[in-house]
Order: C-alpha cells, then structure tokens, then sequence
C-alpha cells in the first residue's frame, strides 16, 4: 500500500496561533464555569458528543410521531436542558408539561422514596406521552412515574433519556430513546447537579471527592 505525504506547507505564526486556537476549540475544556473548575474530576459526555446524540434522538422521535400528536413531559429539575435541545431537533408540533419530584435531595445515591412535587398541568388521557429524563440509575423513580402516567390513561407513554447507569436498576424499566450509557459513578452537568449546583455545564463529567466534602 502506497502511503503519500503531503508536502510541508509554510504558515506565518498568524496562521498558526488560529490553527492552534481552532483545536483548542475542540477540546473539551473544564473552565465553562471557572468558579468549578477545581471540582471537575473528569469529562465523561463532551458536550459536543451530547449535541450530536440529541440531534439523532429527535430525529428518530420525529420519524416515529410523524403525523400524531405529541406531549413531551420533562421531569424537573434536572430535564430541563435535555427537553429544551431535544424538543428544536423534534420536527412536529409539539405541547409541553412538566412534573418536578424528589428522590435525592443533597445525596448522591437515590433514597427510593419518590415524593410528586409538581404535577401536571393538563390532561393526557388519549394523548402520546413522551416522559423526557435526564438519568435512569436505580429506576425506582422512573417506575414510580409511569405506574402513576399510566392510570390517567395515555394513548402511549414512551421514555427518553439521555443517561442510563450500567448494572444498577433495581427494577427493569424501558426506555424506548436512550442516549448514553455510563459507568454506576455520580455524574454532573448538562442538567444534573450536585446540591443545586453544576447544572449548567455543557458536559457531563464526574466531580473530586473534596467537591462532596464541602457541600
């Protein structure tokens, strides 16, 4: 096999400094938000690679709804970036509602005990429910969810979930779009919070373990 080489191409050091800036664009970077940066352990999802997979599931969800009707509900708080991203790649009219619960608190590890903070505003019975999650790690709250959507009669009732933890449902749950699947850590970002905090970071990434200590 032939292996050819470019020829060498001389750059002033103009050019270069805007070569090296455009990599360094594109390399995941902790200082989106300065203030946490030292809380950072790791980048697991690029916000790039989050994009590119939104993109894709809305692209599927648009290609199965095509010609019905569709509810997104987002479970809050940490839904909301996802349903936000993924309802502009969903190429259908589109009707929003949102429930807020509460299973974590400040921990890190679900309690089980799933408490409605906020339910919906509208009706769903006959409609197409689509149930948008930031994370499925036990599956307990997620179970909790679609018993209690299913007794008000939807006309379908499906999942989406950009994150699902490996080896730690306890109960199986399906989920028809899922985005990625991640080792059984603590995950922050794109959403998701530790203690109200990091939600805005436009990754996900794993924090130190003096970042819980000072919480």
């Amino acid at each position: 096999m032939d292996v050819r080489v470019a020829p060498s191409v001389s750059r002033s050091p103009e050019e270069v400094g805007e070569a090296d800036s455009r990599i360094e664009a594109r390399v995941p970077t902790l200082a989106h938000v300065p203030d946490h940066e030292a809380d950072i352990e790791r980048i697991l999802i690029s916000g790039d690679e989050i994009q590119d997979c939104v993109r894709k599931l809305g692209e599927r969800i648009t290609a199965d709804y095509d010609g019905q009707d569709l509810l997104l509900v987002g479970v809050l708080k940490g839904a909301f970036v996802l349903m936000a991203d993924l309802s502009r790649h969903i190429r259908l009219p589109l009707e929003f509602d949102f429930m807020a619960v509460s299973s974590y608190g400040a921990a890190t590890k679900t309690s089980g005990v799933v408490r409605i903070l906020k339910d919906l505003d509208h009706e769903i019975e006959g409609r197409n429910v689509l149930l948008v999650e930031d994370i499925v790690d036990s599956g307990l709250t997620l179970n909790y969810l679609l018993k209690n959507l299913r007794t008000r009669r939807p006309a379908t009732l499906e999942v989406c979930a950009l994150l699902e933890k490996a080896g730690v449902q306890q109960v199986p749950v399906h989920i028809r779009y899922r985005g990625f699947e991640i080792p059984p850590v603590f995950v922050v970002g794109y959403g998701l919070d530790f203690d109200e905090r990091f939600r805005n970071l436009p990754y996900v990434a794993t924090l130190k373990p003096e970042a819980y200590q000072s919480a």
